[in-house]
């Protein structure tokens, strides 16, 4: 019997008892996987009426919503069976549907996978090549909007966190200079690879950012990766290093292992000095170790990185190990100064996007935070709104932040890169032999 048929059987059974409401509910599900969804849904309210407290009804006639594109009404009904408590797993699936269709990605993987833990059979190939999710397998699982998928390394307990950024250097507010050297090093070799080839030169390799803390260094490679469409993973120390000894060599090969397994992928070392520091203030053999593990996957003495982009970043270049700047290896060392007075406007304009202000003088403020990190100009906005706040919670009404309520939190907030700069200055002039801080001098004008 065809759909037709069954359709027409169902139809004339309901006749006769108009009542039967799993009958009618078999009806609207016969309908909804023909195509006939707005039919469903009036079948599905039919059968809500008598039952109006079945969950799964309801959960039914939100799906009918869905195939007719009224995402409004199927996620209130969502909503309201999650916040009831202990939905069905396809509850969870018909969100992850909702959230990927308003752009929430990372909110629909997670949810996604939730309804996969309650019910693997919900497994659907498309909608996890919708998400991004197609290549990482059973694996993965979301960690705080982050894909996350074991290194399948023996010995090796790591987990490595792998993102696939969408910031680009468009959402990066300044640092020309900075993005004009990643994009040689790293985005037009990946773009024009045959032409590289040609000349001999593979895809891959190292750069390593240094300057004051808090001036987007960690954005920037992520808008790195983001601007190359590759797999990003961020290593920090707690990443590497482990109490038992071999472990944390084991887990530095893990983490490049999963890199090649993804390529193109940027590994991107934060705070690299705690992973690469000189070997000769090391006291134990173990630390030596991890260096010298570090050192041999940057070669690829084993294994092809092809396609690997290495970032690192420090605040302390100068007690990074000299061996981690030969060629081949972290070969360009560049410095990320605080961001210039455009940059200082833009970041400004992003932070104030959407509070009530009148008339900022944008570019004035800007002028006045001089050396100022991003992280500074963060802490300055902060500052005023908790202050504006103050006064519209006295006086019951919202205050538009204003020009003089910026440049008084910026008599408060000092520019933290002052004390960066005044170690900075020593080595510029104590120990730049290979004119390795030339832009650190270049930049304090000595």
């Amino acid at each position: 019997m065809n759909n037709d048929e069954t359709i027409k059987a169902l139809r004339e059974a309901l006749r006769v008892t108009p009542d039967n409401v799993p009958l009618r509910v078999h009806l609207a599900a016969v309908l909804l996987r023909a195509g006939f969804a707005e039919d469903a849904e009036r079948e599905y309210r039919t059968a809500l009426a008598r039952t109006p407290d079945d969950r799964h009804l309801q959960l039914n006639l939100a799906q009918s919503f869905w195939a007719q594109g009224k995402s409004a009404e199927a996620a209130l009904i969502v909503d309201g069976l999650i916040e009831s408590g202990s939905p069905e797993a396809a509850v969870y699936l018909l969100t992850a549907r909702l959230a990927s269709r308003d752009g929430k990605r990372d909110e629909a993987r997670r949810l996604y996978r939730k309804a996969l833990d309650g019910d693997a059979a919900l497994k659907d190939d498309a909608f996890e090549t919708e998400l991004g999710l197609e290549a990482l397998g059973e694996a993965a699982e979301i960690v705080e909007g982050k894909v996350r998928v074991a290194a399948h390394t023996e010995g090796s307990i790591l987990d490595i966190p792998l993102e696939r950024p969408e910031v680009t250097f468009n959402d990066v507010g300044g640092m020309e200079a900075v993005k004009d050297a990643i994009r040689n090093k790293i985005v037009f070799p990946l773009q024009n690879p045959a032409l590289y080839k040609a000349y001999g030169k593979g895809i891959g390799g190292g750069i390593l950012l240094y300057g004051p803390p808090g001036c987007g260094k960690t954005y920037l490679a992520r808008a790195t990766a983001g601007e190359v469409k590759a797999a990003f993973i961020s290593v920090g120390i707690q990443d590497v290093l482990d109490m038992w000894l071999g472990n944390s060599e084991r887990n530095m090969h893990a983490i490049f292992a999963q890199a090649r397994a993804n390529t193109p992928c940027l590994l991107f070392f934060d705070e690299v000095d705690a992973l690469a520091g000189k070997r000769t203030d090391m006291n134990a053999s173990a630390g030596r170790n991890t260096v010298n593990v570090l050192l041999a996957e940057l070669d690829g003495v084993q294994y092809s990185n092809e396609g690997v982009l290495i970032l690192a970043a420090t605040n302390a270049p100068w007690s990074v190990d000299s061996a981690f700047r030969r060629p081949g290896r972290f070969d360009r060392v560049i410095f990320v100064p605080p961001p210039d007075l455009d940059a200082r406007a833009t970041v400004l304009r992003i932070l104030l996007k959407g509070k009530p202000q009148d008339a900022l003088d944008v570019d004035s403020i800007a002028k006045r935070a001089e050396h100022y990190s991003g992280a500074d100009l963060k802490g300055l906005v902060d500052l005023a709104v908790e202050r504006k706040l103050q006064e519209a919670l006295k006086a019951g009404t919202p205050k538009p932040l204003t020009t003089k309520d910026l440049m008084s939190a910026a008599t408060e907030i000092r520019p933290s890169t002052r004390e960066w700069f005044a170690t900075a200055r020593n080595y510029v002039l104590y120990a730049n032999e290979g004119g390795v801080y030339d832009d650190v001098k270049k930049y304090l004008r000595l």
